[in-house]
């Protein structure tokens, strides 16, 4: 899951990064509000992670013009202001949750995989595709019970696809969710995850709808 997180503060923001990261979040941070709304625009996130006291453009404008332009993105607002005022206003403007500064970055991990969940539809962390089942919580893949140990990019690609069962995924929208800005991307690089997952899962999980994408499939309908 690809985060867009935007925060002044260079000590916050690193810390917070470097720890989404090692929880299995591709993470773009942004320390201003224009730059957050540049990304906003140029890439695709499952989330975003919004400071309220941003230079250039604050957090709440942000908010406002994002819900104005009638997007959806969640918004988990993480901010110094603990005035019950400060979370009402947000709250209502369309922000799905409020962290106060300083927060646990456990508590964060698990405020975002819930907001996610929400706007999912679902109550249950864990992706589910026939046999194989993936915990985003977790990052444990078990396929007929049994473990499957992935890479952290394999995850990634894996997680992304299970995430909207039955749709196909085309490559780059793919690159989109697995990397950040700062990853060197090879040209080949879905192509050999793929294959390190099929060699892993079994050739017949993920079908290749050509000249389209690629999509998690049931047992016997691989297209490839």
């Amino acid at each position: 899951m690809k985060l867009l997180f935007a925060e002044d503060d260079a000590m916050i923001g690193e810390s917070a990064r470097d720890g989404l990261r090692q929880s299995g979040f591709v993470v773009d941070w942004v320390q201003d509000g224009r730059a957050a709304e540049l990304a906003l625009r140029t890439g695709q996130y499952t989330l975003l992670l919004l400071d309220l006291g941003l230079p250039h453009k604050d957090g709440l404008t942000l908010l406002r013009d994002l819900r104005q332009s009638e997007s959806d993105l969640p918004v988990v607002i993480i901010t110094a202001r603990d005035a019950v005022a400060d979370r009402v206003a947000a709250l209502n403007m369309g922000a799905d949750d409020y962290l106060i500064k300083p927060c646990d970055l456990d508590e964060m991990v698990a405020r975002i995989h819930a907001v996610i969940r929400r706007h999912a539809g679902r109550g249950n962390p864990e992706l589910v595709a026939g046999a194989l089942i993936l915990n985003p919580l977790t990052r444990k893949v078990a396929l007929e019970g049994k473990p499957v140990a992935l890479s952290p990019k394999e995850f990634s690609l894996l997680a992304a696809l299970m995430h909207t069962p039955g749709k196909v995924i085309s490559r780059r929208e793919l690159e989109e969710k697995i990397y950040g800005w700062n990853d060197e991307v090879a040209s080949n690089a879905i192509e050999v995850h793929l294959h390190n997952l099929r060699r892993k899962l079994g050739p017949e999980v993920i079908a290749n709808v050509r000249g389209v994408g690629y999509k998690v499939a049931e047992a016997g309908n691989d297209d490839t």
